[in-house]
Protein backbone atom coordinates (compact mmCIF):
# COMPACT_ATOMS: atom_id res chain seq x y z
CA UNK A 1 0.00 0.00 0.00
CA UNK A 2 2.82 2.40 0.88
CA UNK A 3 4.52 1.74 -2.43
CA UNK A 4 1.42 2.79 -4.41
CA UNK A 5 1.15 6.10 -2.56
CA UNK A 6 4.86 6.82 -3.09
CA UNK A 7 4.51 6.08 -6.80
CA UNK A 8 1.46 8.31 -7.06
CA UNK A 9 3.27 11.12 -5.24
CA UNK A 10 6.30 10.80 -7.54
CA UNK A 11 4.11 10.86 -10.66
CA UNK A 12 2.20 13.89 -9.37
CA UNK A 13 5.46 15.71 -8.66
CA UNK A 14 6.79 15.01 -12.16
CA UNK A 15 3.54 16.15 -13.78
CA UNK A 16 3.57 19.36 -11.70
CA UNK A 17 7.18 20.02 -12.74
CA UNK A 18 6.33 19.52 -16.42
CA UNK A 19 3.31 21.83 -16.10
CA UNK A 20 5.44 24.51 -14.44
CA UNK A 21 8.07 24.27 -17.19
CA UNK A 22 5.42 24.54 -19.91
CA UNK A 23 3.94 27.63 -18.22
CA UNK A 24 7.39 29.23 -18.00
CA UNK A 25 8.04 28.58 -21.70
CA UNK A 26 4.63 29.99 -22.63
CA UNK A 27 5.29 33.09 -20.53
CA UNK A 28 8.70 33.62 -22.14
CA UNK A 29 7.28 33.32 -25.64
CA UNK A 30 4.47 35.74 -24.75
CA UNK A 31 7.00 38.23 -23.37
CA UNK A 32 9.13 37.91 -26.50
CA UNK A 33 6.13 38.48 -28.76
CA UNK A 34 4.92 41.47 -26.72
CA UNK A 35 8.26 43.28 -26.65
CA UNK A 36 10.15 42.72 -29.93
CA UNK A 37 12.01 46.03 -29.54
CA UNK A 38 14.12 44.65 -26.68
CA UNK A 39 17.71 43.96 -27.78
CA UNK A 40 18.84 40.36 -27.76
CA UNK A 41 22.27 39.85 -26.24
CA UNK A 42 24.34 37.00 -27.52
CA UNK A 43 26.66 35.07 -25.27
CA UNK A 44 30.30 36.01 -25.29
CA UNK A 45 32.60 33.37 -26.75
CA UNK A 46 34.47 31.31 -24.20
CA UNK A 47 37.97 32.59 -23.47
CA UNK A 48 40.78 30.76 -25.22
CA UNK A 49 42.39 27.94 -23.27
CA UNK A 50 45.87 28.73 -22.01
CA UNK A 51 47.80 25.45 -21.78
CA UNK A 52 50.71 26.95 -19.83
CA UNK A 53 48.40 28.39 -17.20
CA UNK A 54 46.50 25.13 -16.85
CA UNK A 55 49.75 23.19 -16.59
CA UNK A 56 51.09 25.56 -13.91
CA UNK A 57 47.94 25.31 -11.80
CA UNK A 58 47.94 21.53 -12.15
CA UNK A 59 51.58 21.37 -10.99
CA UNK A 60 50.80 23.55 -7.96
CA UNK A 61 47.81 21.39 -7.03
CA UNK A 62 49.88 18.21 -7.39
CA UNK A 63 52.67 19.65 -5.20
CA UNK A 64 50.14 20.61 -2.55
CA UNK A 65 48.67 17.11 -2.69
CA UNK A 66 52.09 15.52 -2.30
CA UNK A 67 52.84 17.75 0.70
CA UNK A 68 49.50 16.90 2.25
CA UNK A 69 50.26 13.19 1.90
CA UNK A 70 53.61 13.89 3.60
CA UNK A 71 55.63 12.53 0.71
CA UNK A 72 58.54 14.82 1.51
CA UNK A 73 60.55 14.07 4.66
CA UNK A 74 62.92 16.30 6.60
CA UNK A 75 66.50 15.13 6.52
Amino acid sequence: MGNDSKTAAAIAAVLQYIKTEEEAIAMQSAMAAAAPQMPVFSRQPAPAMKPWGISGRQAQMQMGHLMQMRTFRKL
